[in-house]
């Protein structure tokens, strides 16, 4: 029987779309282009994930890569996308739902950086949730077995009971070696709906 449901963070909960968030602050295409390249490049977001570097190591090693007349725009982009992650349509609703109607734990699982766990009290939809781990605060990452143990563990969860939603296959993967019933989710909140639907009404 499922009792808890455990989400991933970008694009699930929310869009986290780099081009959207640098076009807030930029309206030149090219450096927007050269902003986006830079700033959300998957060489500094996976150390940032996985708490192996700072936010000071990241603005430096962005600004080595750009001119200078663009560094105020970096830490304009850098500090603020946290407040430019559009929730996914219908979400909120299937999360109070979920809430309401099958009195479920709802969990947030993400790799995210420290930066964003600490201001993740200003983030809306997350009041919604019972519990949440972040990667970097806990050094383990998404698809670890390690990851799925601690959040178990620190919320004294039991695998079976649970479900996890994902928008990574890797992740799913890694869930459901280590036990935990998992849907990958593809952008259509209404299907996930009626998937959860279905597996929280099996007895």
């Amino acid at each position: 029987m499922i009792k808890n449901v455990i989400f991933d963070f970008g694009q699930v909960l929310v869009h986290f779309e780099p081009s959207y968030m640098v076009r807030k602050y930029v309206t030149d295409e090219s450096d927007a282009r050269l902003l986006e390249e830079v700033v959300f490049d998957r060489l500094y977001w996976d150390g940032l994930d996985a708490g192996t570097v700072s936010d000071a190591e990241v603005i430096g090693a962005c600004k080595d890569r750009i001119p200078e007349r663009l560094w105020d725009d970096v830490e304009k982009i850098y500090y603020n996308w946290i407040y430019n992650i559009p929730e996914i349509e219908g979400m909120r609703e299937l999360i109070k739902a979920l809430k309401t109607r099958h009195g479920v734990g709802l969990y947030l699982l993400s790799n995210i950086s420290v930066y964003f766990a600490e201001h993740a009290e200003e983030i809306p939809i997350l009041s919604l949730f019972d519990g949440c781990v972040f990667s970097a605060v806990c050094g383990k990452t998404k698809p670890s077995r390690e990851i799925f143990e601690h959040i178990t563990s620190t919320y004294s969860l039991l695998p079976e009971e649970c479900v996890f939603i994902d928008d990574n296959e890797k992740n799913i993967r890694g869930a459901e070696e280590f036990g935990i019933k998992a849907v990958l989710f593809d952008g259509n909140t209404e299907k996930l709906a009626q998937e959860l639907e279905s597996m929280l009404n099996k007895k």
